[in-house]
């Protein structure tokens, strides 16, 4: 039975292959949780999940005979694929590698009644999960949120709920974008001016910047190193690896406010939204430095792959701001790591060994790969969260065109027009927080569109977007049992619009000319 006929089950996102069988598997608070030592780590996880509110131990087993959850390996499967067979007597859940065994136990998490994701105990008769067979693996090996932390400062146990929903619907890369103009969200021991001077603003923009008004309350915050630390770990336990973004040469007013020796002159911590002058001077040795030094720092807390350079949007000459980025590129490539850059790094020529992420539409994605770099797909148009959810005059702060969740079930990471798909290495949505100021506008906006969109990366053959649909309110009941303030079908719910803070709507076919006014590939090295 193929993903298109799961509905019942409500898994989000969709299985490759679906078997049902009869009868259901009862989980009691004799079930006993068999793993190799291998597995230790996601067994300690499967315990610490479900033992609170479903009473079980879940304690390795004492008698040969015993009901029992069985944790495995089988490399042949491939990596972050499993396989879940459900039965009356018992639950086995094999994985290629221990990312598969976790993506397994989450799918049979959500096989069980959404009260067991709460963390009080399930009253009533123990919880059951369908008799099934399911075998799985993941579509794209990038599946990604970026979350904008500088904007509005996401405090770190809100940041660690987000790493479990994430977690959750099977997504494996966190994009953290640490600093900007607005905010320093790093503590960085070399340069501690970077958040005692960076790390706040005295006041913050009320709404959509074409509107002019700022609000004089004070924002602020920073995550210290071992905050960094733990969030990595947590992280990591999860399978999500935290992709840190140190934002250069533009978007750095706030750096250049810490020490206006690195920027062109001097400045404060900007209070409102858009695309700064002042900037890092790109022709400065000692700017130069401190990029490298801040990089070494980031690099010893995300022992990730990639470091994220930045790229975008910065005003200024542009050949010297391209020999300011192979600069940086190339002192991160020689620590072993993979520079991540926004698309606009194609604009200087070639930087080799850079990981793009496209935002400017479908094209930019087909020039970089083209130019022969991996690709991470995230255009603005299908992927990013903070655009309105409908034309409905309550949405929150109403910014860009309408992004419905229709819009984001739609999204193909691969550009039609491309034959190869090898170097699009998968997808990430965005979540830009300008207008979000806290994690329940982070939710609304968020929700349910990401479980739209972690079926796009998860799910290599997608099922009619009905039936995602009806999935998805299956799936709702979880988001409800977590907490999650998702935006109701029917639209925001009075508390959740912000009449107070107005935004400034466009429509698609405004975004597409601002869009087609970019000239991806103009001054890349392979066009399109």
């Amino acid at each position: 039975m193929s993903a298109t006929d799961t509905s019942a089950h409500g898994l989000v996102p969709a299985p490759s292959v679906v078997r049902p069988g009869s009868g259901t598997f009862t989980l009691t608070p004799e079930t006993a949780l068999d793993a190799p030592r291998e597995l230790a780590a996601v067994a300690a996880w499967l315990r610490a999940t479900l033992g609170p509110p479903t009473g079980c131990a879940l304690l390795p087993p004492e008698e040969p005979g015993q009901r029992r959850l069985t944790l495995a390996l089988d490399p042949g499967l491939g990596a972050e694929a499993y396989r879940l067979r459900v039965t009356v007597s018992g639950v086995w859940i094999t994985g290629g590698d221990a990312a598969g065994v976790f993506y397994g136990a989450q799918a049979f998490r959500q096989l069980l009644p959404p009260a067991v994701l709460r963390r009080a105990p399930v009253t009533g008769a123990p919880p059951t999960a369908p008799a099934v067979e399911i075998e799985d693996r993941p579509a794209y090996g990038w599946r990604g949120c970026m979350l904008d932390v500088a904007r509005h400062f996401m405090p770190k146990a809100a940041l660690l709920r987000f790493v479990d929903l994430l977690a959750l619907h099977r997504l494996n890369v966190l994009h953290l974008h640490l600093t900007d103009d607005q905010g320093w969200r790093l503590e960085i021991a070399k340069y501690p001016r970077l958040t005692s001077v960076g790390g706040w603003r005295p006041a913050t923009m009320l709404g959509s910047r074409q509107h002019g008004t700022v609000v004089g309350r004070p924002h602020g915050g920073f995550y210290t190193a071992d905050d960094v630390r733990e969030i990595v770990a947590y992280a990591a336990e999860r399978f999500v690896t935290v992709v840190p973004e140190i934002d250069l040469p533009g978007h750095t007013q706030a750096v250049v406010a810490a020490y206006p020796e690195l920027g062109l002159r001097p400045t404060e911590v900007r209070t409102g939204w858009g695309v700064s002058e002042d900037i890092l001077d790109v022709t400065s040795p000692a700017a130069l430095d401190f990029c490298r030094d801040v990089l070494d720092e980031v690099m010893e807390l995300f022992p990730g792959s990639h470091v994220g350079i930045g790229g975008d949007e910065c005003p200024g000459d542009p050949a010297a701001r391209a020999a300011f980025l192979r600069a940086l590129s190339e002192h991160v490539t020689a620590a072993g790591r993979t520079p991540y850059a926004w698309d606009e790094i194609l604009e200087g020529g070639a930087v080799p060994g850079v990981t793009v992420a496209a935002w400017r539409g479908p094209k930019a994605t087909a020039v970089a790969a083209r130019a022969g770099h991996r690709v991470v797909a995230c255009p603005d148009m299908s992927v990013y969260l903070d655009y309105r959810q409908s034309e409905l005059p309550e949405e929150p702060t109403p910014v860009g065109p309408p992004l419905t969740l229709r819009d984001v079930y739609a999204f193909d990471p691969v550009p039609s027009e491309m034959e190869d798909r090898s170097l699009v290495i998968g997808a990430q949505c965005n979540v830009w927080t300008e207008h979000l100021d806290d994690p329940r506008a982070v939710d609304y906006m968020v929700f349910p569109r990401l479980c739209a969109f972690a079926e796009v990366v998860w799910t290599a053959e997608r099922a009619p977007y009905e039936e995602f649909t009806r999935r998805l309110d299956v799936h709702t009941a979880r988001l409800d049992a977590l907490g999650v303030e998702y935006r109701p079908k029917e639209g925001p719910r009075p508390w959740q619009s912000r009449p107070d803070a107005p935004g400034w709507p466009i429509t698609r076919a405004d975004r597409e000319a601002v869009i087609a006014g970019f000239g991806v590939g103009a001054h890349s090295s392979v066009t399109p």
